[in-house]
């Protein structure tokens, strides 16, 4: 592994890492999203915390964040393996930040970040997907869960390369692991569902 390419894995993790819910209502509504809601830095939280533009502007950034360090790596045209380690570097960025000693969102909106300029069809094929979960179940968390599941299964269904697969079975673990209390409010029946 050379100097450049361990540079490449340090910044891809730091832009990743940046707590753009935190920024985003610490600046526009003078609120820390850590001490409301379920407590994280995400798109959803945020909302909660700030409102819908509030909420908004963080699910742009951190779908920037992790589709940036993607789109500069399939620039540079690196290996597959390359590309996969990038995006992995982002996407862990954002769930384990050390900005924020390690505590940072879910993964959803940095997930599709990493996957739109590197895999676009699954990338358009999980948001559909999101979505349609959404309506039916009426659940953020079982759409973002459901949505995580299935991308392993898309990457094998389409038959991209080794890395991506492996990479997408991170992805989908680690996503379903940071809902753990979700998971457990969904099982308790108090999660929050959207309204009709």
């Amino acid at each position: 592994m050379t100097a450049t390419w361990i540079v490449a894995l340090g910044a891809s993790y730091l832009l990743g890492a940046v707590p753009s819910g935190l920024l985003l209502s610490k600046w526009l509504v003078h609120r820390d999203p850590r001490e409301f809601g379920s407590g994280n830095t995400g798109a959803t939280n945020a909302m909660r915390t700030g409102g819908k533009l509030v909420g908004a502007l963080t699910l742009l950034a951190d779908i920037a964040k992790g589709a940036l360090p993607v789109a500069v790596a399939r620039y540079a045209q690196l290996p597959e393996a390359g590309v996969a380690s990038i995006a992995m570097a982002a996407f862990l960025g954002h769930l384990f930040p050390i900005y924020l000693r390690f505590k940072g969102g879910k993964g959803v909106a940095t997930m599709l970040g990493v996957l739109l300029p590197w895999q676009p069809l699954i990338a358009v094929i999980g948001i559909i997907f999101w979505y349609v979960m959404l309506k039916v179940s009426r659940y953020v968390s079982v759409a973002s869960i459901a949505a995580a599941l299935a991308l392993p299964l898309l990457m094998w269904w389409l038959d991209r390369p080794a890395p991506a697969e492996v990479s997408a079975v991170a992805i989908a673990l680690l996503v379903t692991i940071k809902h753990a209390s979700n998971i457990q409010r969904l099982i308790a029946g108090c999660e929050p569902a959207i309204r009709s």
